[in-house]
């Protein structure tokens, strides 16, 4: 049957089955990037992407990048029975991938995927598919890509010559059928573009972190084995307690390695963070004396981390005992060259700090029989 298409009505969308590999050069890995193919029903308008997988990030960051493609949106969306479009395949009423509907309210469009094992549900995406296949693909099977955005310089160039080809059965290019016929009748786009946002539940490990994406992100280590909520976007992580947002971080790719905030550790993790110059700095704030003790204790060791603990001992002598007693009490170690955490803390616990510094007395010369002088010593 002939099928009729209204202006800026219908969307058909599908992925090419050919992929094109994508070589890392330096250890020779080979990818496929998936061909994300839309189209539009009135004017055969096509946009052609490569994307990392079929995966619902990719999915859903095509429809966005095909939609400021267009400079609109289209009343009804017509995708294949994919799983990241439909999670229940239906002949009556397929269930749609929540994310996906997300996705169509954001635009104010509508879902209509096609019947399962009904091609002819969306001829023009099968015949957008075999014409990309043809015009484009087959210009790219002797070339050579090593990133995805390489690739699709290349592709976005055939693909504006496509448009701009001339049909021959209708005597006009896709580019002029668009601006005459689906332009005008396309929906405006929204002030924002989508920004695809995945939801999980996790349990915060021992070590108060979690893992996404093969990255840990940590919590406030009060909720150690509690059960999250976590919001993840492109750009940002958000982790939930009970509704209430305890934590976020900035979204990374690393894997296996870990976003840590320093308040979300436990007192006695801490230390693990401290510097050098943040040591120096504390103890300057006490006074010069207790700079030259703690940067002696850091340079005392092989490694400066194996002073820290020494170091944070000296400094929380302050509380106890306040900062102008451990100010002198420094003086005293550094008079008598013992800058060490025990001298200091006997001086303290003693109450001896200044006695050696006040103490301006010399050793009397003594006189006696026994006492041998310089020249009993060779």
């Amino acid at each position: 049957m002939r099928q009729q298409h209204t202006a800026g009505d219908k969307l058909f969308i599908d992925y090419c089955g050919p992929t094109v590999p994508i070589v890392n050069p330096d250890t020779g890995e080979v990818r496929t990037a998936q061909i994300f193919v839309a189209t539009l029903g009135a004017s055969n308008y096509t946009y052609v992407e490569a994307s990392r997988s079929q995966n619902l990030e990719s999915w859903l960051q095509a429809h966005v990048n095909a939609f400021e493609f267009f400079g609109g949106v289209p009343h009804l969306l017509v995708p294949d029975n994919l799983r990241s479009a439909v999670t229940k395949h239906c002949r009556y009423e397929p269930t749609l991938n929540d994310s996906y509907r997300k996705l169509a309210n954001h635009y104010c469009t509508a879902v209509m995927p096609a019947r399962p094992y009904k091609p002819k549900d969306k001829a023009k995406a099968e015949n957008a598919v075999l014409i990309v296949e043809r015009w484009i693909l087959m210009r790219l099977r002797h070339q050579v890509f090593h990133t995805y955005a390489e690739l699709n310089i290349v592709i976005r160039k055939l693909m504006h010559e496509l448009n701009q080809r001339e049909m021959r059965q209708i005597g006009a290019s896709r580019q002029a059928l668009f601006e005459m016929l689906d332009k005008p009748a396309l929906k405006p786009l929204p002030l924002q573009p989508y920004l695809y946002t995945e939801t999980k539940r996790a349990k915060v490990g021992p070590d108060y972190h979690i893992q996404y994406k093969k990255h840990y992100y940590s919590v406030p280590h009060q909720l150690v084995g509690e059960h999250v909520e976590l919001e993840a976007s492109l750009r940002l992580v958000k982790i939930y307690h009970q509704g209430n947002l305890v934590a976020q971080h900035p979204c990374s790719t690393k894997e296996h390695g870990q976003s840590t905030i320093d308040m979300h550790m436990p007192s006695n993790h801490q230390h693990q963070k401290w510097l050098p110059q943040r040591l120096l700095s504390w103890g300057k704030s006490i006074g010069p004396a207790t700079r030259e003790v703690v940067n002696a204790q850091l340079q005392s060791k092989a490694h400066p981390e194996q002073a820290y603990r020494s170091c944070l001992g000296l400094l929380s002598l302050s509380r106890q005992h306040g900062d102008n007693r451990l100010e002198q009490a420094c003086k005293d170690a550094v008079l008598v060259d013992k800058p060490y955490l025990k001298f200091i803390k006997n001086l303290l616990s003693n109450h001896r700090e200044g006695r050696l510094s006040s103490d301006s007395t010399s050793t009397p010369n003594i006189e006696h029989s026994n006492v041998r002088g310089p020249g009993s010593y060779h």
